[in-house]
């Protein structure tokens, strides 16, 4: 029985979610551990996202921590995120596709601009057959998560330091001018890699997706979710992932939205990238695939990490 057409109902990439105890069931974990497993609040259509927490900080999230008199309740940061994939693949050869393509990504983005995931293939065991189980172990990036299409001006981000402690959270002070202009820097930087690996490697990485970007308390601007790779080729045909969205599309229209809107650029539309990508005809024929996408998954999905809800 080929476990790839016939999967088994017990199989964890079947699950809607996972928690610590379907982790350590698992027959490449070791059991007990000394690690928890905690469901992350972004998974998604592609993978299971778990939180690897020590227990010693998940003991002071649940019991709290007396403070000059005050009790606080700190929440566990993660040690690292596991990502375990859902795909099935038909053969080894098939299964390493993927982290080629991460390591591809991570030569141009690394380390400053995404968080790093070491991708290893292991035997999964299911229902006593053997099958390949794609996981990354991947750096836990703390900050605040960046949509491209919500105001990122500058009041925005002034909001973000008073608010979130910004200038204050790494263990350093810094002025608000200051931090401002580091964030404009590190947003220079960022879209100057993208535009490169798209230019050199023919790669582009989602970043139209819902949390799949974010801004650290230091001003940097790091990709999160590196499942989600396309071709960035302007075929006329436009491109779509295995679930039927325009990803390559819309992760060119949110690097546009950034640059616009964190830079202040303008005369945007005359890149050759933009030019290509961004001309009216193709972006309403993708909104229309945009449209039909949400249209076909399950109601109320937005942790999927693609946009939500679907464009008017």
């Amino acid at each position: 029985m080929n476990p790839v057409n016939n999967p088994m109902p017990e199989d964890i990439r079947q699950k809607p979610y996972l928690d610590h105890k379907d982790i350590v069931g698992l027959n490449f974990i070791r059991a007990p551990g000394i690690y928890h497993f905690r469901r992350h609040y972004r998974a998604g259509l592609r993978s299971h996202i778990m939180e690897i927490l020590s227990p010693e900080d998940l003991e002071k999230e649940r019991k709290g921590v007396l403070i000059k008199g005050v009790m606080h309740f700190p929440r566990a940061k993660p040690i690292k995120i596991l990502r375990i994939f859902r795909t099935r693949f038909e053969s080894l050869r098939e299964a390493e596709e993927e982290p080629r393509r991460v390591k591809i990504i991570g030569s141009f983005l690394a380390p400053d601009h995404m968080a790093w995931s070491d991708e290893f293939i292991v035997g999964y065991k299911v229902s006593g057959i053997r099958d390949m189980l794609l996981c990354g172990l991947q750096e836990y990036v703390e900050g605040e998560i960046l949509d491209p299409w919500s105001y990122l001006d500058r009041e925005h981000f002034t909001s973000l330091y008073r608010r979130l402690g910004f200038g204050k959270r790494a263990g350093y002070k810094e002025p608000l001018k200051r931090w401002l202009e580091r964030v404009n820097q590190n947003g220079i930087a960022f879209i100057s890699a993208v535009k490169r690996l798209i230019q050199e490697a023919e790669y582009v990485p989602d970043l139209a997706g819902v949390g799949n970007l974010v801004l650290t308390p230091r001003g940097h601007l790091r990709l999160v979710d590196i499942n989600n790779v396309s071709r960035a080729l302007p075929t006329r045909e436009i491109p779509i992932d295995d679930r039927g969205y325009p990803v390559c599309d819309k992760s060119i229209e949110a690097l546009f939205q950034i640059e616009r809107k964190i830079l202040g650029r303008t005369g945007l539309e005359k890149d050759p990238l933009y030019r290509a990508f961004l001309d009216p005809g193709r972006m309403r024929d993708v909104k229309v695939i945009e449209r039909r996408f949400h249209l076909d998954i399950p109601k109320g999905t937005s942790s999927s990490g693609y946009p939500y809800p679907a464009p008017e």
